[in-house]
């Protein structure tokens, strides 16, 4: 740690690094310039980067210059236990590896502070109108997840610097926001501003604090537990002006969701985000952290709100204590991160939205940008009309109705407008429709004490809404069975059959396999559609029921007044509540038992934990970037659930076939997510969404739909498992073609594995969404980039060809991608390298983040 700029903090007894006089240093008045995330990123500068180049740093910041790579230190990382275990797997693995080569393994720990929540492998098998539905949860995921979970309690015992919340506590994202971030971090005398990375693409939640968090790969996550700097460039910082105050009976989904839809349109790919203005300060925390979660379905890499009196009032609400409420509100005030501070930042770009502008939404069928407003349902084609046969579900059933993911339940108010609205529901004698399955799992306990404390917990049970899990569920594609009998009719009708959830996802094939399509709606809306039982429904007009007169009850007659949903959360959400969930918590006990092995004893029947490969064979080795064959060439907007789908696993599906011959039963497959620390059960996961379109299988001219792909040079196609077994038998080096906006949603860093397990060397798109990009890196897989106006239909690429690389890989450096043509042809394209950085390519020439780190720790214990 440096020591110059350091100084004491007024009003405490700690010290400081005063970035304003660094900065003003070098030019005069450029801190009162710098936007938030700049003011963030150079007190990290002042009190970590070497000195010989702080000054070079800092001059990024203040000129927007973008041609200079400078460190940033993380503070803390957060896992949830799918990605965070894999990190952890992969830890492991390390530690075999280097004392394979003669190094001390118990050596190879995380050294920055790292947390891990295990909320991600719960199932809803059983629904919310079952009163025990939460044992019943719990009991199936100790017994399908014990191999995941015996590792885990290894890791907390055999690492230094991990602590793991059990299941059954909450969503990571809202233990975040509502205890694990103090805002303010303060060690050895020092206060600075809590950073951090997360496992996970909705890690921005906690940005709505004032605390940079972003979402990462459990590849990069790895590299900052093991104390390397993420090496970054300045990212472009956008400046987003809410003006305006939202209409009666706006929720902050509702706000969410158009901004989405707006955001995606303005193209802020990679971008800082930094909401100000008049329209932010009336905005809750609550509405806030709903808006930061969405972050990556804006495309962005954070969504930053200033520090400012809503901050102080939710750290009040939540039962921090008064020492660290206090010490945020100086240290901000104190350093510029106030937002009366900011209101002299200047941005290299504005983009204006009108919050009184928003009405009543819902997103879908496919997409989170998607969004439609409930009174145009009818007009979309939607709803109307449709004739459907007494006794029979209808056109459109909602089998799924889910009140989950942190995005919402961390909101009081959408919260208690739900139980509102059920108890409303409730009075005139409205009810659940028999197909749909409903459930209610809020990202904290807290929740469902408040819920209480109103009155409304009972109001949504009546409707089966009872507490599934306090865990991530539907969102995640954790949504459990179907009643066999709904299920049949679905598969027997050919059904379309829908979602409608308060999540932040709904692609194709993710929530479950047998909805077709998803939609997003706030937690009431959720409600209300689960009494209406079909999306073909005019939810602002048609009628859901009569009431006992036998007069026709519609959404507005159940809606609750935004004064009631204020006064029940001024007098139902305490701080007490807060601090009788997270104090024992976060109480963590000094293990006293025996001392474990710093080498993990592998289970080898085990399909959930397996010693990975990185390490050997092929892996290992060169990557020649010559004679690629496409293993896939594919359209716009691939995402993470495409690469690597994390929802249930099918008994005929590549994974489903292995795990029978490994001895599971069905009812225990599980989801892909969950097996994702044994490899061999997840490369069979790659490309295994059914609504994946490789271009280049064809019938009758058409994308045939499926995990599917074309073996060449034969052209025979068949399943992509058994393609990549092919391919991997003749040691066919591959590549793949893909559109714009490739590899977005989760950070799944399977994604990347899954294809360079495969033997893909290179990925040449028209542009790669940041978390994969860098997750591809991690793993050796060269991201390429063509450049603007070319495109794989520019190019006539049909996937009979060949592929080359030519030219030295250096940051963001043009490369040429030489095709080769059936017919002998050659084709030379000039392309972009997506190493963007000398540390990415440091790494990629590795071999990826893990064998980087294994021959830097040999050499420096050699050095030793």
């Amino acid at each position: 740690m440096n020591t110059l700029n350091r100084k004491p903090l007024p009003g405490s007894k700690l010290d400081y690094f005063d970035a304003r006089a660094a900065v003003d240093a070098i030019q005069p008045g450029a801190y009162a310039k710098l936007p938030y995330t700049s003011r963030v990123l150079a007190e990290n500068l002042v009190r970590r980067c070497d000195p010989a180049t702080l000054t070079d740093s800092l001059k990024q910041l203040i000129e927007r210059k973008r041609d200079l790579d400078f460190p940033w230190f993380p503070a803390r990382v957060v896992c949830h236990d799918i990605l965070g275990q894999t990190a952890l797997v992969d830890l492991a693995g390390l530690r075999d590896a280097i004392a394979a080569q003669g190094g001390d393994p118990a050596l190879v720990n995380p050294v920055v502070s790292t947390q891990l929540v295990v909320d991600h492998s719960l199932a809803v098998e059983c629904g919310g109108f079952d009163p025990d539905a939460f044992e019943k949860n719990r009991a199936i995921e100790d017994r399908r997840n014990e191999d995941r979970f015996h590792f885990i309690d290894w890791t907390k015992k055999a690492f230094k610097n991990v602590d793991v919340i059990p299941p059954g506590n909450g969503i990571l994202h809202q233990i975040n926001l509502e205890r694990m971030s103090p805002v303010v971090q303060v060690q050895n005398g020092v206060a600075f501003p809590d950073t951090l990375v997360g496992t996970d693409s909705h890690t921005p939640m906690v940005d709505a604090l004032g605390v940079i968090a972003i979402g990462v790969g459990g590849l990069e996550a790895e590299s900052v537990m093991l104390g390397r700097a993420s090496w970054m460039r300045l990212p472009d910082i956008i400046g987003v002006e809410l003006t305006g105050k939202p209409q009666p009976g706006i929720t902050a989904t509702d706000i969410v969701l158009a901004l989405t839809e707006f955001l995606r349109k303005q193209k802020v790919v990679s971008s800082y985000l930094e909401f100000y203005g008049e329209g932010a300060s009336h905005l809750t925390l609550g509405d806030r952290a709903t808006i930061s979660n969405m972050a990556p379905e804006f495309g962005s890499t954070a969504a930053m709100f200033y520090i400012d009196e809503q901050t102080i009032k939710y750290l009040k609400l939540t039962g921090r204590d008064d020492a660290l409420v206090q010490l945020v509100e100086t240290y901000a005030k104190e350093t510029g991160l106030w937002a009366d501070s900011l209101k002299t930042a200047e941005y290299e770009r504005v983009v204006t939205f009108d919050l009184s502008s928003v009405v009543r939404n819902i997103a879908g069928p496919s997409n989170p940008h998607s969004r439609v407003p409930t009174s145009e349902l009818a007009a979309r084609g939607i709803s109307g009309k449709v004739e459907n046969e007494p006794g029979l579900m209808p056109d459109g059933a909602v089998i799924i109705a889910a009140i989950t993911s942190c995005t919402n339940t961390n909101n009081p108010r959408n919260m208690i407008a739900a139980g509102l609205l059920a108890r409303n529901a409730n009075k005139l004698g409205l009810l659940r429709k028999p197909w749909v399955k409903s459930s209610l799992a809020p990202g904290s306990k807290t929740v469902a004490l408040y819920l209480e404390e109103a009155g409304l917990m009972p109001e949504l049970e009546q409707l089966g809404f009872g507490v599934v899990a306090f865990a991530c569920t539907t969102c995640n594609g954790m949504s459990g069975a179907l009643d066999p009998v709904i299920q049949k009719e679905v598969v027997d009708r050919d059904l379309y059959a829908t979602a409608v959830l308060s999540g932040n996802r709904n692609f194709d094939g993710r929530i479950h396999p047998y909805a077709k399509q998803a939609f997003l709606a706030s937690p009431p809306l959720v409600v209300a559609y689960a009494i209406a039982g079909t999306i073909r429904f005019d939810i602002e007009k048609d009628v859901l029921g009569t009431d006992a007169g036998g007069k026709p009850i519609r959404l507005a007659d159940i809606w609750p007044s935004d004064a009631e949903i204020d006064a029940i959360v001024a007098s139902s959400v305490k701080p007490e509540q807060y601090r009788k969930v997270y104090e024992p918590m976060f109480t963590f006990a000094v293990d006293t038992g025996p001392k474990v092995s710093p080498l993990y004893d592998w289970r080898p029947q085990s399909t959930y934990i397996r010693r990975p490969p990185y390490w050997e064979g092929a892996l290992a080795g060169e990557r020649s970037l010559k004679g690629m064959r496409p293993l896939a060439v594919l359209p716009d907007n691939i995402t993470t659930d495409h690469l690597s789908p994390s929802n249930a696993i099918m008994l005929d599906s590549a994974a489903g076939e292995y795990l029978a011959k490994m001895g599971l039963p069905e009812e225990d497959f599980n989801s892909y997510a969950t097996h994702r620390g044994d490899h061999l059960t997840a490369q069979r996961a790659t490309f295994a969404n059914p609504t994946l379109k490789n271009e280049m299988v064809l019938v009758d001219g058409k994308v045939k739909p499926g995990s599917l792909a074309r073996v060449e040079p034969e052209g025979k196609v068949m399943r992509m498992w058994e393609a990549i077994e092919t391919y991997m038998e003749r040691k066919q080096p591959l590549i793949i073609i893909a559109g714009a906006d490739y590899g977005q949603g989760s950070s799944r860093d399977w994604a990347a594995k899954g294809v360079r397990l495969a033997g893909v060397e290179a990925i040449a798109a028209e542009g790669f969404e940041r978390i994969h990009r860098t997750n591809l890196v991690g793993m050796g897989v060269l991201p390429l980039e063509f450049k603007p106006g070319v495109t794989r239909k520019t190019l006539a690429i049909d996937g009979s060809e060949t592929f080359d690389v030519l030219g030295e890989c250096t940051p963001r450096a043009t490369l040429t991608l030489v095709i080769t043509r059936k017919d002998g042809e050659r084709v030379e394209v000039p392309v972009t390298c997506r190493l963007d950085t000398a540390e990415e390519v440091a790494i990629y020439e590795a071999g990826g983040v893990l064998q980087r780190f294994a021959q830097d720790f040999l050499e420096s214990s050699k050095a030793a």
